[in-house]
């Protein structure tokens, strides 16, 4: 158990808008709103610690909805464990429908809670998340204000069916669209299977984003052990709900912070159980982007380092997922983890995953006899970027005999290139015929990323034309300075860093260019002599640069003007050297 100090009545934040004998005038400011509404004085002076709880569930959140109900058993918590809940909103993320895209609202979600978290009278807070961003922005806030917190996932939606098909979330519309393309499917059957994935609430019921930044949320010690993946519509969702309520006031009393949870050794059992769980290509942006945030320098070599030699172990749909306790446990008993890591419950990961064996090795694989040998993402570099991802484990046998099975030249090949200018360049010209797009072409993406789009867009897993697919070839390399959905199975290069917008080579590719991808060598390269490349960035300068389209709102001038690469985690420049500010900069008075 945690050996932190006990905190005192007298030593709780929240004293200091609620019962400041030294500023009367401004304490009774603070305190007579409050009680319009039914609150108690005692409630506010008596010593009991107030606590937020982060609701991101709204209308137009639906993967996030069902926490509109679920908050009230952690109120029940909170208050049975002798604390004040505070309910308050999040800024609305939602993956599906927000455009341009919803990464443009991780960052604004982070500020915004910052603010909260900062300026109000809270002694702790639970961070209610579900859909892909509501988790890193909570967990970046967190790092940032460092008081009491604990994460609250919604869980996942239960299995999709069709007839006897199972059909996962995401993953089957990446799939029903070539179907569609290929012509066995019409429109109003493509709708009608892609919501037969969607049976209840909760977010995506397949291992994307969503379900990875949860179990990384449990992997790095920020929410109960076993919490990430309980099926959103179970009773154990709104039992864990209640016990988050509790434990977080139990937090405020040991002063138990994010600090003490997010160091660089939780960060590494975050990458580990990423590889082993199959997690998301997207989980490399925002768990850099915690780090960063916690104070703890995370790079894409080190998810190369530590992840890509873990094996696949957990068999669910575009390539694993599973019980945390149960693969960490696995993961631990093969010397993978750091087991001394503190975690939100007060205890080492190692006592949390005592006990925790594997139930079903059909679901969750021994360590000894994996799905998949090496599971982890691989960080390619070269002369147009410095920094690219492709996951590993979703390389199938067909795309490794079609293009990395060449006895001589093992583990890479060369192709030709057509290039696409955002995703609106690529939907009108992908069926063209003059583009000359064959079984071999790469498809490349650019204009996709932070800047470029803006955002960082899901647009890099791009099908093959229509002819192509009916002839019986489903997917092409790809490869962009944007990103993929997680529900993805595609074998991309993607989250290309630096990218075009801000002078990334890929601004430099012309249709018909030649590249070698050596995954060996973990490189990929540009087939021109430095000349011409030089050439052909004095002539790109003297256009003034890779062109992409205005902005449309102040908040998106705002990010293009202080997001950071992909590969640093798409933060926002000035907002990394703030951490710990509730203790380091209390708020000014406001009287």
């Amino acid at each position: 158990m945690t050996t932190h100090h006990r905190v005192d009545p007298e030593q709780l934040r929240s004293r200091y808008w609620f019962d400041n004998p030294e500023h009367p005038g401004t304490t009774a400011l603070c305190i007579e709103r409050y009680l319009n509404y039914g609150l108690t004085l005692d409630e506010l002076t008596g010593g009991k610690p107030i606590i937020g709880i982060c609701q991101s569930g709204s209308d137009l959140t639906p993967c996030n909805r069902h926490h509109i109900e679920l908050v009230k058993r952690v109120k029940d918590g909170i208050r049975a464990a002798g604390g004040v809940p505070f309910e308050f909103p999040m800024h609305p993320i939602h993956e599906n429908v927000r455009r341009p895209t919803a990464a443009l609202d991780r960052n604004l979600a982070y500020l915004g809670l910052v603010e909260v978290l900062h300026g109000y009278p809270l002694d702790g807070v639970v961070l209610t998340t579900g859909c892909d961003k509501t988790t890193p922005a909570a967990l970046m806030a967190a790092a940032t204000v460092n008081i009491p917190a604990i994460v609250l996932s919604g869980g996942p939606m239960l299995n999709g069916w069709r007839d006897k098909e199972r059909v996962g979330s995401g993953t089957i519309i990446w799939e029903l669209r070539k179907r569609l393309a290929a012509g066995d499917i019409d429109y109003a059957e493509f709708l009608a299977r892609a919501t037969d994935s969607a049976p209840s609430v909760g977010h995506c019921n397949t291992m994307g984003t969503a379900s990875t930044m949860n179990s990384m949320a449990e992997a790095l010690g920020m929410s109960l052990p076993g919490s990430a993946m309980i099926p959103a519509p179970y009773k154990a969702r709104a039992m864990v709900a209640y016990q988050t309520g509790e434990r977080i006031v139990e937090m405020v009393w040991e002063d138990l912070r994010p600090s003490d949870i997010l160091t660089r050794e939780a960060f590494e059992n975050a990458i580990v159980t990423c590889s082993a769980l199959g997690g998301s290509s997207n989980a490399p942006i925002h768990v850099n982007a915690i780090a960063r945030h916690a104070g703890v320098e995370l790079t894409n070599d080190d998810w190369q380092r530590l992840g890509h030699e873990i094996p696949l172990l957990a068999n669910v749909m575009p390539a694993g997922a599973g019980g945390v306790p149960a693969v960490m446990s696995e993961l631990l008993t093969a010397g993978k983890l750091h087991g001394e890591v503190l975690t939100v419950n007060g205890r080492r990961l190692a006592d949390n995953l005592a006990g925790r064996g594997i139930e079903d090795p059909e679901v969750i694989c021994r360590y000894a006899e994996p799905l998949v040998e090496h599971a982890g993402f691989l960080n390619l570099k070269g002369n147009l970027f410095d920094s690219a991802l492709m996951k590993t484990s979703v390389i199938s046998r067909e795309f490794r005999e079609r293009f990395l099975s060449d006895p001589a030249d093992p583990e890479a090949f060369e192709s030709r290139v057509v290039v696409f200018d955002g995703s609106e360049d690529y939907h009108a010209r992908i069926d063209d015929p003059a583009l000359g797009i064959d079984a071999r072409t790469v498809l490349v993406m650019r204009g996709a990323g932070p800047v470029g789009h803006p955002g960082g867009a899901e647009v890099v897993n791009m099908q093959p034309p229509e002819a192509l697919i009916r002839a019986g070839t489903e997917s092409l390399p790809c490869l962009g300075d944007g990103r993929q959905s997680g529900t993805s199975g595609s074998p991309s290069i993607l989250n290309a860093a630096p990218e075009a917008a801000t002078g990334g080579g890929l601004a430099l590719l012309e249709d018909g260019d030649r590249l070698r991808i050596d995954l060996g060598r973990r490189e990929v390269r540009l087939l021109i002599d430095d000349a011409e490349l030089a050439a052909r960035r004095e002539r790109l300068e003297a256009r003034g640069g890779y062109r992409y389209p205005d902005h449309q709102t102040p908040w998106q001038e705002i990010q293009r003007t202080l997001v950071e690469p992909l590969d640093r985690g798409m933060t926002l420049e000035p907002a990394t050297k703030y951490r710990d500010v509730a203790r380091r900069s209390p708020p000014r008075d406001n009287h």
